[in-house]
């Protein structure tokens, strides 16, 4: 960086080095405690999740550790235009402490911030402190070189830094010394408090490596996504082809009698005709049925809430269906939360023994956007994303939209699945 020659020059970047050593004394002076702190109260929380009190301390305390990487982040940017991001999975609004500590300690994001609290509490406070160093030791230099040395010495050999200070000529030497820190200084101190703060990023920044994880995530659901509609697909035409269809063409078959036999046995042509008419009504309830596996009419017409409560009413466990929506997602976003909460549902009456169920959906406006639907029964618990689970058919439809999916389940209940999907509402 170079300097100007005019005064106003040397004036700013005087102000420049002078600010880049008192920050870093700001810094350095609250690094130690702060990030000790953290780091001790998030290794004992940790410790305590098996016996139960972690639970109820971890995301309070990891939440801690969020805000203070956000503040090293703000600082990073606004003194000296280092940009570093944050990846956070969201963690559900009103979620008890089983879920809100199981997604973040899966959240990687909340991993980095862990790794950063020694690295900040080692190399990030000598990287703060060494701008301070450089501008203000110099100071006692050119004090030594003044007479102070014989205070300081008191008939032994004082050392300033690497020079030993023993009578006035070597005195001059850490006046010298001290004036080479104080031109390094001049040229090093924001450079040197810029340094910290990348070596914050280095540790705190997502990167490059987690794009790349995140277009596999991505290429991944999509290729679900695929899959699922050629899947579904499949079983349109299988349904059809074993249920309608054979209806029609029986009906057909029963028609084609019914005209040889209106002259000869028209009582018998009559029965056909009764037959044929049940017939046409079953072809239909079978189609009914089939378009609302597609696309329900009730969650096109009147939107996912009463699409839920239809749901709920129609299963066998009396069902509390509690609905904050202001407006409508877009319909592939309705059909995706709609079929994801009847899967949940579906799960908890088969395998949760519960004798009632809870459901919540609502819209949360922060960060773009978010539709969070809540199923909650107090079953026998024990429910987990594994392959071939309903609940892993369940993730992968959300993937498809960048949603996420958190389970909690402790053995003996209660069971709480909370699903989420970026999106706006009409």
């Amino acid at each position: 960086m170079t300097t100007n020659t005019n005064g106003g020059g040397f004036r700013a970047r005087a102000r420049e080095v002078l600010l880049a050593a008192v920050r870093g004394l700001v810094l350095a002076l609250v690094i130690l405690p702060v990030s000790v702190l953290c780091f001790t109260l998030t290794a004992i929380s940790l410790a305590l999740i098996p016996i139960g009190v972690g639970v109820v301390t971890t995301p309070w305390v990891l939440g801690g550790v969020r805000d203070v990487a956000d503040v090293r982040r703000r600082l990073a940017y606004e003194w000296c235009g280092v940009r570093i991001r944050s990846g956070y999975r969201a963690v559900p609004e009103g979620a008890n402490p089983w879920t809100r500590t199981l997604v973040m300690i899966q959240d990687r994001q909340v991993w980095r911030d862990l790794l950063w609290l020694p690295v900040d509490m080692t190399a990030g406070f000598v990287t703060a402190l060494l701008p301070t160093v450089l501008l203000f030791y110099p100071v006692e230099g050119f004090a030594v070189a003044a007479g102070l040395w014989r205070v300081l010495a008191d008939g032994e050999t004082y050392w300033y830094g690497f020079v030993p200070v023993s009578d006035q000529p070597t005195a001059l030497g850490a006046a010298a010394t001290a004036a080479v820190l104080l031109v390094g200084a001049w040229y090093l101190c924001p450079r040197l408090l810029t340094a910290h703060f990348r070596l914050t990023a280095a540790v705190l920044d997502p990167g490059k490596g987690e794009l790349v994880e995140r277009v596999r995530v991505l290429t991944e659901t999509r290729k679900d996504a695929v899959d699922t509609s050629a899947a579904e697909l499949r079983r349109i035409e299988r349904d059809l082809h074993d249920g309608a269809q054979a209806r029609l063409v029986a009906m057909g078959m029963d028609l084609g009698t019914v005209e040889m036999l209106m002259d000869r046995d028209p009582e018998q042509a009559k029965r056909l005709l009764a037959q044929t008419r049940q017939a046409s009504v079953e072809a239909l309830g079978e189609l009914r049925d089939l378009v609302r596996g597609i696309h329900p009419p009730v969650l096109a017409e009147r939107g996912l809430g009463d699409a839920v409560r239809a749901l709920a009413l129609r299963l066998p466990v009396p069902t509390e269906v509690t609905v904050e929506l202001p407006g409508r997602a877009d319909a592939p976003v309705e059909s995706a939360a709609y079929f994801a909460v009847s899967e949940v549902l579906t799960n908890a009456v088969k395998h949760s023994g519960a004798d009632r169920i809870w459901v919540d959906l609502h819209h949360v406006e922060e960060g773009g956007g978010m539709l969070r639907a809540t199923v909650t029964d107090h079953g026998r618990g024990g429910a987990v994303i594994g392959a071939g689970s309903g609940l892993a058919g369940v993730e992968r439809r959300l993937g498809t939209f960048d949603g996420v999916l958190a389970v909690s389940s402790p053995a003996g209940g209660p069971t709480m699945v909370t699903m989420e999907i970026p999106c706006a509402l009409s």
